[in-house]
């Protein structure tokens, strides 16, 4: 099971993480700035949801990588840490070139919200890059003295995908202000890119370091 202080770590992480500009909380924006608050919530909520698919993938992918060998793990513990290190060297080179796109003003028709819902579920699940996202993530607040690495990562997976639905959620509801904040202050999009990019970079090299 997790500890209080796992999951405290985590949430705060993963919070921060899910807050910075972003393809999914940006395209919650910019469907609740162009179609309504309500379209906005259902759309986040749908992109939540698709990352329990990518819980999955990892609890089994990384159970069947320790199955396999320690030195696959080692591996992948590797290839995770150089990858977000590789996502948080991107977030800093193009720190604040972050733009909403969507006019709360001139609403587009409205689609059906479970259409509208399915479209963010999909948007999520079929991303490969946040199944590597995951797969580099999640590990790095396993406990291996706590019991099962895959019980772990399955409740990781559902914290994060509880938290990103409140989150996406008061991104749609409130998308008009949010999108058109973000636009009138572009250094604060660039902080927020630049915050994010330094927890890659340090969660990759911790990745890589922690034996």
């Amino acid at each position: 099971m997790l500890t209080t202080t796992q999951i405290l770590a985590f949430l705060l992480t993963a919070v921060m993480l899910t807050a910075t500009p972003g393809p999914d909380n940006l395209m919650v924006l910019s469907v609740g700035m162009s179609k309504g608050r309500r379209s906005g919530i259902v759309f986040g909520l749908g992109c939540a949801l698709g990352c329990l698919s990518h819980t999955v993938l990892a609890v089994v992918g990384v159970g069947a990588i320790l199955a396999a060998s320690p030195l696959a793990f080692t591996a992948l513990k590797w290839a995770g840490g150089a990858y977000l290190i590789w996502l948080g060297i991107q977030a800093l080179r193009h720190a604040g070139a972050v733009r909403i796109e969507g006019s709360s003003n001139s609403p587009a028709p409205v689609d059906s919200l479970r259409h509208t819902f399915s479209k963010g579920l999909v948007a999520n699940a079929i991303n490969p890059k946040v199944v590597l996202f995951f797969l580099s993530f999640l590990p790095q607040f396993v406990d291996a003295s706590r019991g099962s690495m895959e019980l772990q990562l399955g409740l990781l997976g559902l914290l994060f995908t509880a938290q990103a639905a409140v989150l996406f959620g008061l991104l749609g509801y409130f998308s008009g202000s949010v999108g058109g904040w973000i636009n009138r202050k572009p250094k604060v999009g660039k902080w927020l890119d630049r915050l994010a990019g330094t927890v890659f970079v340090a969660l990759g090299v911790r990745m890589i370091a922690v034996r």
